[in-house]
């Protein structure tokens, strides 16, 4: 490889390129385990514990077993298709408005009413 040094630079180059990401993956795995709030302590410390062991095999893992969309992940989104219902261009004020038209209408009932009325504000 003295031969081609610039080969030399090119695996080098790769390697940190590697190490890097390897750094990355793990960082991401140890802030997704500790930002979830469907696990328990004694899980937190479990995964952590597995993943300083055995990192490869332990990012793999958790990778793996990890669910695609957790409970925290649906409430996300949920908040998020809330907001854009809101900046579409309805007001609370509106929709509060639209809400006791139908609820005199009949359309809905008081419950559902209150219920709907509470959304809105939210």
């Amino acid at each position: 490889m003295e031969e081609y040094p610039l080969l030399n630079l090119f695996w080098t180059m790769l390697m940190i390129f590697v190490f890097v990401i390897w750094i990355w993956v793990v960082i991401s795995v140890f802030a997704d385990n500790f930002r979830r709030t469907d696990h328990s302590g004694w899980a937190k410390a479990g995964w952590t514990l597995l993943i300083v062991v055995f990192p490869i095999v332990g990012v793999l893992i958790y990778m793996i077993a990890r669910p695609r969309m957790t409970k925290q992940d649906k409430q996300l989104i949920e908040q998020y298709e809330q907001q854009q219902k809101r900046l579409a261009g309805t007001t609370p004020a509106q929709e509060i408005e639209r809400l006791h038209k139908l609820k005199e209408q009949g359309a809905i009932t008081a419950e559902e009413y209150e219920k709907l009325k509470a959304q809105a504000m939210a």
